[in-house]
């Protein structure tokens, strides 16, 4: 028997799609900048959230981190001057597996913290 006590399939039933299939997400940071590990905090909660979504990163230019769901521009450090919020790219990617329309987010958190 296959589905022995403990044992927890992450695959979905024939028929169901698993949440965040079919959205591809593009992340370009700038790596001298020191945004890697911002980028990979934020695979990292998606992942979480939506364990089948592709997402592939790009180095960009000084000063990006820029993000692309399904080809669509969705937030730029470059116009808003800091990081998206976690929940906001969640709720993006949410709307693009939905098939909803996207929107650009708007908010973000400070870049850095001076003590």
């Amino acid at each position: 028997m296959s589905g022995e006590p403990g044992q927890v399939s992450v695959v979905p039933p024939p028929g169901e799609v698993e949440a965040g299939s079919g959205v591809h997400i593009v992340v370009e940071y700038c790596e001298p900048c020191g945004f890697e590990a911002t980028y990979l905090e934020l695979a990292s909660a998606v992942k979480e959230e939506y364990p089948g979504i592709e997402i592939e990163s790009r180095l960009g230019g000084t000063g990006a981190f820029e993000i692309e769901i399904n080809g669509q521009l969705v937030f730029s450090k470059l116009e808003n001057g800091g990081f998206p919020y976690e929940k906001d790219l969640i709720e993006a990617i949410r709307r693009a597996s939905n098939g909803e329309p996207l929107e650009k987010i708007t908010n973000s958190r400070p870049p850095c913290v001076i003590l």
